[in-house]
């Protein structure tokens, strides 16, 4: 499979799922992307939580912008409070599947994983090279995911934004996490 045929038929996949995806040549082109996402938001009143790994590009955009960046590793008793407060989750994939309209994210603890699921948006950078095309690709790469964390970690598959059609038989987004998902797709040539 070429990174371009991943690319996309991840995107076609994502986008039919409600989720919205972006291209990007390289890592500088992702803090353009979130700016723009953020805009969209209410950069005026906006709380961002951020995973770890994320956190350098993310100062000065924030900065610039009037979002309060709440960062990784968050304080367990007043996590609760800080997830209320944020309108915007950031994370980082481990890798997607293209043909599922999936992201894949790891976490060996809660508080990662609910910086994706309950904001009212997310957004989640992937690099174009950790995409594969079916769920039996990606077994070998979780396999090893699993067995690097003997203590244990949670897989999230994560394919657009939250949604249920249990309610009038209408498709709602947002229930139940994130109304509006983002990935930002790096070295997407």
């Amino acid at each position: 499979m070429s990174v371009q045929k991943g690319v996309a038929l991840f995107k076609t996949s994502y986008e039919a799922l409600a989720g919205s995806v972006y291209l990007v040549a390289d890592e500088a082109g992702v803090v353009p992307v979130i700016a723009d996402i953020l805009d969209q938001i209410d950069r005026l009143s906006c709380v961002a939580l951020v995973s770890a790994t994320l956190q350098p590009a993310l100062q000065a955009l924030c900065q610039a912008r009037h979002v309060k960046l709440l960062c990784a590793p968050f304080p367990q008793e007043t996590l609760p409070q800080l997830i209320d407060t944020a309108q915007v989750g950031i994370t980082h994939a481990a890798c997607a599947v293209a043909e599922a309209g999936a992201v894949v994210e790891v976490t060996t603890n809660d508080e990662v994983r609910l910086v994706s699921t309950l904001p009212a948006a997310h957004i989640c950078v992937l690099r174009a090279a950790d995409i594969v095309m079916t769920l039996e690709e990606a077994a070998p790469q979780l396999e090893q995911i699993f067995a690097s964390h003997p203590a244990g970690c949670a897989i999230t598959f994560i394919s657009g934004p939250s949604r249920t059609a249990d309610i009038e038989m209408k498709l709602i987004l947002g229930v139940h996490g994130p109304k509006a998902s983002h990935v930002i797709v790096v070295d997407a040539r």
